[in-house]
């Protein structure tokens, strides 16, 4: 076990300098200046010593005893004040281009969990809480990356120390020993530190998710939480998951807080050896004043440095961790992956057909091999008993996701095989809820579109939308509130269709999309879509005055496409949805 332990802690010291390795050889750049600063800085300081013993030796103790020239003591001032700005300019260009560094391999691998999230299928979001995958783009990133802020101003720390040690053993050999000798005491502090930190750190920061999924729950539910009463019980929750944090937290706190002072308190006890050592030695004539003032500074400068060092080794576990959970998320296989080379749709209207076509979620069969075809500019209703998979397969549609088996053909062509853009160009799913950005109204329906004033009210209006917005104080540049919350059910409903429209999709899919729509205004929309919109149009249909204006009904039981025909021919033919169209006609009622 001892063996394992020692290990780990190994693998965990390693797996920390290769990613410090990579985060340097993915910005290069920035990362060398800040090192060039962080060296002037190093050199400033051990400059700064030798400055500060002379001055004392050629300025300070002649002025007590005999005095000094005027000239000399200017001399001497300006000497420490020019030691000092390279010291200042070292600290800035280091504090620059560090911070450059970290930002930029923080937008990196932001940008890389970004791009995965969006190349992921639905499953994987549908699975995922909110909260969950937030923490991995900004607590995980900021814990994985934080620790290579310091790492240019500790590669100047190193040579600043072997430069120490070097004048340390030159200026006295003596004094060198005594202060050297605390040395491997401060190592073993810092090694103890950083071996108790890692397993409270490591358990804080997996516990950030769960806290950060439970608060995006409880706000994203707001409504629920006050309707239901459930304010104490959300609390509660969250109390509970926060206390967890708290106390790893705490203990890494209490870790620090019994490490921090018996760090700095033993460089302390050295500097007060050494002055006693140095005073018996300058009494002797060994050393002078100016010596044993340069030898005090080295050793300070010496001190602190081991405890920066410990700082980032304190640091590694955690940002082992963090990466650790960002590489999860980047390591999520791609399942619905762009076609190597791109197949083309035809121009022109497009139809759809769905062969053999299965689908299984969570190890549960959903649809179980549908077959069916759709003509172009056909209407269709989808109609079919709850949980039978009918959002599913309007997913599966336009590539959301991909079918376990079967394929999709749209225009003749398998959508796996169509390069992803353009089928978002001549494909459209609306779904039943229906999410706005925080933005204008305008700018909800456009959507990075290109469309201009022209086509976005022409889709208002065709989604029945335009009078309603136009009804508002600022019109179309009202700005909605997050994820539409100003407006109403339906008219959510009619803004998302509408910015569906105005990109003129050849196959558009209605997936309940009206159902907080009045059912009149809802047929005045279908017959608007029907005529004055060259689309193939699939709706997954729970109202019966929907179903009535489709050309065809498709009935999906059992993973199945169980019938198909017009609704009178459904009506008399096929029992199961005779029943179902009777239970929308009393829930209507």
């Amino acid at each position: 076990m001892a063996e394992e332990t020692r290990d780990a802690r190994r693998g965990v010291f390693l797996r920390g300098m290769k990613l410090i390795g990579s985060y340097i050889r993915a910005h290069p750049g920035p990362f060398s200046l800040s090192v060039v600063g962080a060296l002037l800085y190093a050199g400033g300081s051990i400059g700064s010593t030798a400055v500060l013993g002379r001055v004392t030796n050629e300025v300070l103790v002649p002025a007590f005893e005999r005095g000094v020239p005027v000239s000399k003591a200017w001399l001497g001032g300006g000497a420490i004040l020019a030691i000092a700005a390279v010291r200042a300019l070292g600290i800035g260009v280091r504090r620059y281009f560090s911070g450059m560094s970290g930002e930029r391999v923080m937008q990196t691998i932001r940008v890389q969990v970004a791009d995965r999230y969006r190349q992921l299928p639905a499953a994987y979001h549908r699975e995922k809480p909110t909260g969950e995958l937030l923490a991995h783009m900004e607590a995980d990133v900021n814990a994985a990356v934080e620790v290579l802020f310091p790492v240019p101003f500790a590669t100047g720390v190193m040579f600043l120390v072997l430069f120490a040690v070097i004048s340390l053993v030159v200026t006295d050999p003596y004094l060198a020993a005594i202060g050297l000798s605390i040395i491997p005491t401060l190592m073993l502090m810092n090694r103890s530190f950083a071996r108790r930190m890692q397993g409270p750190v490591e358990r804080a920061q997996a516990q950030i998710s769960a806290v950060s999924s439970v608060v995006h729950e409880s706000i994203d539910g707001a409504l629920i939480v006050k309707t239901l009463g459930r304010e104490r019980a959300e609390t509660d929750k969250l109390s509970a998951k926060a206390d967890v944090l708290r106390r790893e937290r705490v203990e890494a706190g209490y870790i620090r807080a019994g490490f921090e002072p018996a760090l700095e308190a033993l460089p302390t006890i050295g500097i007060i050896l050494l002055l006693a050592v140095g005073s018996w030695r300058i009494s002797r004539g060994d050393v002078s004043y100016g010596t044993l003032v340069q030898f005090v500074s080295l050793f300070y400068l010496l001190s602190w440095p081991m405890r920066f060092i410990g700082w980032i080794l304190g640091e590694l576990p955690r940002a082992v961790v963090g990466k650790a959970r960002v590489d999860e998320v980047l390591a999520t296989p791609i399942t619905v992956a762009p076609p190597p080379r791109p197949v083309a749709l035809p121009e022109g209207p497009i139809g759809i057909e769905v062969q053999a076509l299965t689908y299984r979620l969570d190890g549960v069969p959903v649809l179980d091999g549908v077959d069916m075809e759709i003509r172009p500019h056909e209407s269709v209703a989808v109609v079919g008993p709850t949980g039978a998979g009918k959002s599913v397969l309007a997913q599966l549609l336009v590539r959301l996701d991909d079918p376990d088996g079967g394929e999709v053909l749209v225009g003749g062509v398998n959508i796996r095989h169509v390069e992803p853009h353009a089928l978002r160009s001549a494909a459209a799913l609306v779904f039943q809820e229906s999410f706005l950005f925080a933005t204008t109204i305008r700018e909800n329906i456009a959507l990075d579109s290109g469309a201009g004033d022209d086509r976005i009210v022409a889709a208002a209006r065709l989604s029945r939308a335009d009078t309603f917005i136009r009804a508002l104080p600022k019109g179309y540049d009202t700005v909605v509130g997050e994820r539409g919350v100003t407006l109403s059910g339906g008219q959510r409903q009619r803004v998302a269709l509408a910015r569906a429209l105005v990109r003129r999709p050849r196959i558009l899919v209605l997936d309940d999309a009206t159902s907080a729509v009045d059912p009149t205004i809802e047929a005045h929309i279908l017959r608007g879509l029907r005529g004055e919109l060259s689309t193939t149009l699939i709706v997954v249909a729970y109202r019966l005055s929907t179903i009535r204006l489709a050309d065809r009904v498709l009935f999906l039981h059992g993973g199945r496409i169980a019938a198909a025909g017009t609704h009178d021919d459904l009506l008399v033919g096929e029992p199961r949805y005779r029943a179902i169209v009777q239970a929308y006609e009393r829930g209507a009622a």
